[in-house]
Formats: C-alpha cells, sequence, structure tokens
C-alpha cells in the first residue's frame, strides 16, 4: 500500500465497550475536505441491499445554520460523528496523534480493495448538516466544497472518530443518536435495524415488513409500506402506511420493552420466554423468542388476507379520498384487535398459525359494508382510531357512529 497524501491531528483516545473512539478538534475547512455523507437510498436490486446510513440532505435547514453562522454567539457544542476506514487511519499513543491518509492499493491488491481518496476519508455518521452549511455545490463538482464567504470565520469542529466500525456498527450508532437526540423519520431508523448483525424486535418486524411489502405480489400488504417513510421509487399509487407504522404496531405484540430486548440479544443472552397474563399481553412474544419469525409473518399475512376477503372493495381503493380501510388508523386498530382476537382464536396454543377462514370468526358479528369505512365516521388522529377500535371490538355499531356524525 502507498498513501500519497495525509494529514495529522492531536487526538484523546476514549475507551468505550463498542471500542476506542478518538476525540479531536478539525478546522471547517479541513473537515469539508475530508468528510462525505453516504446519503441512505434503497438500491432497485434484492431485497434488503441498502448502501449508507444518512438522512437525505435538508437544504433549508442547512440555510438556517449558515445564516446561524453569521452570528457572533455560533456555537456546535456537541461533536460530529465520523466513522474512517483503518486501511486510512493510525493512531501514535505516545504522542496521542491521529494520522488519516488516503489509500491507494498495490496492482495485487486492485480486484480486492477501492482506492480511498482523502476526500472520502471520514463518512459522516452524524452532523452533516451541520457541516454542510460551510459548503457550496457546484454544477458538475463530485461533492461540496468549502463555501470560501466564511473563510473568515475562526471555526474548529469537535469531532468523535470511530476507526473500523462495520456497517451495522456504524447504522447502530446514526439510529441510537437520532432517536435520542433529534426528530429522525422513525421509518428510517427501523430500516437502519435491517443492517445489525445482532437480532431485535426491531430487526424482526422490519423483515416482516419488507417480506409482506416486497416479496410475494399477493401478499394483502404488497407495495404498501412506505419503507423509508416517504413514497418508494417506481411505485405507482403512493403507500397508505409507512415502515414505522407497521413495526411499532406489530411490536406491541412481541416485546413490552424492545429496546430492552435489543440489548439482551447484543450481549449474547435472550430474553426470557412469558407465560400466562404476560402471554396474554404479547401474544406473539414466545414465537419471536423462539425465532419463528416466518410464522409470525404467516400470521399477520392470514389476518390482513381476511380483511382483504371480507371487504375487497374498501381495501383495493387505496388511493381513494376518505377510505380509510388501508389507512394508518385502521391498522392501528386492527393490530390491537388482533393483540386481543388472536388469545381467543388459538384458545391457549400460542405459537398456531390461524387460517384465513379461522381468523374470519372474529369478525363474524361485525355488521360493516365497504362504504362504511369513511373518514366521515373515523375522524383523522387517534379519535379515528379509537372509533374504530371500538367498532372492531363491539362497544360500538356503525350506525352509532353515524348517528355520532
Amino acid at each position: 500500500m502507498s498513501s500519497e497524501r495525509n494529514i495529522s491531528f492531536t487526538a484523546i483516545r476514549v475507551k468505550q465497550p463498542m471500542g476506542d473512539l478518538l476525540i479531536c478538534n478539525i478546522d471547517a475547512r479541513t473537515m469539508v475536505d475530508i468528510s462525505y455523507s453516504d446519503v441512505r437510498r434503497m438500491e432497485e436490486r434484492d431485497v434488503e441491499k441498502y448502501l449508507g446510513v444518512q438522512r437525505p440532505l435538508d437544504q433549508s435547514r442547512v440555510k438556517e445554520i449558515k445564516s446561524y453562522l453569521m452570528s457572533p454567539d455560533a456555537s456546535f457544542p456537541t461533536g460530529v460523528v465520523l466513522a474512517v476506514d483503518q486501511k486510512c487511519a493510525e493512531f501514535d499513543p505516545n504522542t496521542n496523534t491521529l494520522h488519516l491518509k488516503d489509500f491507494l492499493p498495490d496492482a495485487d491488491q486492485a480486484g480486492e480493495h477501492e482506492p480511498i481518496p482523502l476526500g472520502k476519508v471520514a463518512k459522516i455518521l452524524d452532523g452533516q448538516h451541520r457541516i454542510a452549511a460551510f459548503t457550496i455545490h457546484e454544477k458538475n463538482a463530485d461533492k461540496y466544497l468549502f463555501d470560501e464567504t466564511l473563510s473568515e470565520i475562526n471555526f474548529e469542529f469537535n469531532a468523535v472518530i470511530f476507526v473500523g466500525l462495520d456497517i451495522d456498527e456504524q447504522a447502530n450508532i446514526f439510529a441510537t443518536v437520532n432517536l435520542a437526540q433529534t426528530k429522525v423519520n422513525k421509518s428510517l431508523v427501523y430500516d437502519l435495524e435491517g443492517l445489525s448483525k445482532s437480532r431485535s424486535p426491531f430487526k424482526t418486524c422490519h423483515k416482516i415488513a419488507v417480506t409482506l411489502d416486497s416479496v410475494d405480489p399477493i401478499s394483502p400488504l404488497y407495495e404498501r409500506i412506505k419503507r423509508l417513510g416517504v413514497k418508494t421509487k417506481g411505485r405507482e399509487y403512493s403507500e397508505p402506511l409507512t415502515q414505522a407504522v407497521f413495526v411499532e404496531a406489530l411490536m406491541r405484540l412481541i416485546s413490552p420493552d424492545p429496546f430492552s430486548d435489543r440489548i439482551l440479544y447484543l450481549k449474547g443472552k435472550e430474553p426470557s420466554k412469558v407465560e400466562g397474563n404476560d402471554l396474554k399481553k404479547f401474544p406473539l412474544r414466545n414465537m419471536f423468542i423462539e425465532k419463528k419469525d416466518q410464522e409470525i409473518a404467516l400470521i399477520i399475512y392470514n389476518y390482513f388476507s381476511c380483511i382483504k376477503e371480507l371487504w375487497p372493495k374498501a381495501w383495493e381503493e387505496k388511493d381513494k379520498i376518505g377510505n380509510i380501510l388501508p389507512r394508518s388508523n385502521a391498522f392501528r386498530a386492527f393490530m390491537r384487535f388482533l393483540k386481543l382476537g388472536y388469545p381467543e382464536l388459538v384458545s391457549g396454543n400460542y405459537g398456531k398459525v390461524p387460517s384465513v377462514d379461522e381468523f374470519k370468526t372474529l369478525f363474524k358479528n361485525l355488521a360493516v359494508s365497504d362504504e362504511d369505512f369513511t373518514s366521515g365516521h373515523f375522524k383523522p388522529g387517534s379519535g379515528g382510531e379509537s372509533a374504530f377500535f371500538k367498532l372492531l371490538t363491539g362497544v360500538h355499531t356503525i350506525e352509532d357512529l353515524k348517528e355520532a356524525n
């Protein structure tokens, strides 16, 4: 290996459970020169092939930060988080010096390793908008360049640098930071869980969402889930559900504390099975612990196939204004009803996968037509979800709702 360019910083090494990290200060121009944001996107290839761990750049937010930088009290007290390939970094503990360098593979390595220029040494895991505020994009340029109008600002970034992280570790750091500190598209965060090597309720529910949305064209939820929280490119209609709605609704049948489960699996342990009332509260939990994800997916598949067959017109009119059956409020109410109905249906035989016809018995007393699933009867928001759930459980009839509205 040979290197033509390098740069050095004084750094402090910090030991943490995930591994060592390095903290250093990097001036704004240098930060722009060495960092890049690998914006997350779905590849139009096989299911679950992705690149990157970042949100798309919000230009309005960048503009606001750029204006803030011009004020005399501008400050970014929290650190940006960077990931550096181990081939591009050397830390000297004797001098507390971090050396970053580009990577140029030798001739015999060319087929195994891609070159890494100094301008793409540091991948941004957190802080892309703060860094982008110091840039300007020139037409036909292959990256954002330093904004010379800010050259007189004496500004240094507090940088946290991880060296040699795998993609799943990068995704984990991004998801953890953004769930705890900023408002971020939850569908994207749950999608990132698919990169994790460790088992968790988040990852299982994400995989089931992917399977039902993308794998089987006859799935009742085929192409109905916004995988990243926004309309999927190439689909004719906008999907009526987000992945966040799907994942959070399903997790309520699986886990009382998904984060605690996730931590246990990261430590190489497994959650304990439940029984009695706890199993009734989380009827799919033991299946999850037994790694019966396919059976859980089939339960959801059959349940919504039942709903599709009972109200085919309303189910298929997913783009019709005012039709709430395919949408979030109805979906959440149906999943709450499944939490009650599944234990009753299997009579204690938890783990059983009821057929479509067996699921239909849950709705045998529900006198509702396709035309009844309107926003006029079920208002937007939590009130509409609650009214729908009360209809499913027999607390209200559709006539009650018509009179109320």
